[in-house]
């Protein structure tokens, strides 16, 4: 299982929500690259990276932020937020970007999900976040008709070979994930999961890893030292 410490971007920052409120947002940094940094020096291989900005508003706004991060670590990088257009997509794989995440445009664009998997094929992953059984989309500002679990099994009929699943109640809060979700996609979908909102313990990631989820990605317990990055990583096993 790979972890994926998370830098999500708000004007220039590195900043975390809870439970997707734009009006509870702590800055952790006004520097980024350097916390990035700081994570491969723990041992990270692989880092989430959200515009948040972007998120809301349906357009990039941190790109050349992400652009720099993604060259000075040069680690795997996964993008999401505001990626609506087929050249948005390319403009961040061309800038060394290893998976484009889409959320908002999987939901309301079924077709341009399915041509964009057909043309750039494992660079494309989807977000499903969601919120009382269903997927919220712009930022997690709304919520909407799709019933979450649903909406996976299409993700993954659409030839999506990454799902990236965050139950916002938990994101941002610390108490733990949504296991029991997890324990439910993994049962269903042949697809590689992260896990994401709430990890917050070592057992936890232990547990994750035992439901085969293929990776986790970690937020507010690493910048509040919950969890130590560098003793999660030993404890991911092979993937």
């Amino acid at each position: 299982m790979i972890i994926y410490p998370a830098i999500d971007l708000y004007e220039g920052k590195a900043v975390r929500l809870k439970r997707g409120d734009y009006e509870q947002m702590t800055i952790y940094s006004d520097d980024p690259v350097s916390v990035a940094k700081g994570f491969k020096t723990c041992g990270a291989t692989a880092l989430h990276i959200v515009d948040l900005e972007g998120a809301r508003d349906g357009e990039p706004k941190n790109f050349d932020l992400i652009k720099k991060i993604t060259a000075e670590t040069g680690l795997f990088v996964q993008v999401g937020g505001g990626i609506r257009t087929r050249d948005t997509i390319e403009e961040y794989i061309n800038a060394g970007v290893g998976r484009v995440i889409l959320g908002t445009a999987a939901i309301s664009k079924h077709g341009f999900l399915r041509d964009m998997v057909a043309e750039f094929s494992d660079a494309i992953a989807v977000s499903a976040d969601i919120k009382d059984g269903f997927v919220a989309i712009k930022g997690w500002t709304e919520v909407s008709n799709q019933d979450a679990l649903d909406f996976c099994g299409e993700v993954e009929r659409l030839g999506v070979k990454t799902l990236i699943c965050t139950d916002i109640s938990k994101d941002g809060m610390q108490g733990g994930s949504n296991i029991e979700l997890y324990r439910t996609l993994r049962s269903k979908l042949p697809i590689a999961l992260i896990a994401s909102g709430g990890v917050s313990t070592i057992d936890e990631i232990k547990v994750l890893a035992e439901l085969g989820m293929d990776g986790a990605i970690l937020g507010r317990a690493l910048y509040e030292n919950e969890i130590d990055l560098a003793e999660a990583g030993a404890l991911k096993g092979d993937g």
